[in-house]
């Protein structure tokens, strides 16, 4: 008789500051959770399989797993793309836009997140 085996729950942290990173990925691996972590947005979308403006995964080698996220975590204000637009991406993306994303922020600048950003995030 074949026992199917459970996947841990897998968060995507993405966060360009090292301690912030760090710290989520403790705290979700004391909960069991399997946690990846990449300082970047692009980062982000490359472990996905999104590479560039294309909206189906990078094809995987026959030797590697597909990769199932089922959170994503990241911070507001990253440079280059910052977490808004790695939402949108994600969004944008038949083969993403399922996951959860969660946008976190250790800045307490409300002016930095503008209007059209608020409404987005409240339409997802």
């Amino acid at each position: 008789m074949a026992v199917a085996i459970e996947a841990p729950f897998h968060v995507l942290a993405v966060d360009d500051s090292l301690p912030d990173r760090k710290l989520i990925e403790r705290l979700l691996k004391t909960s069991s959770f399997q946690v990846t972590t990449v300082d970047s947005g692009s980062k982000a979308l490359e472990f996905l399989g999104l590479h560039g403006q294309e909206d189906s995964p990078i094809s995987v080698q026959a030797d590697q797993q597909e990769v199932a996220v089922n959170l994503i975590i990241t911070d507001y204000c990253m440079p280059g793309m910052t977490g808004y637009d790695l939402l949108k991406k994600i969004k944008e993306s038949s083969y993403l836009r399922d996951i959860p994303v969660v946008i976190m922020s250790s800045e307490n600048i409300p002016s930095r997140i503008n209007s059209s950003t608020l409404k987005f995030l409240l339409k997802c």
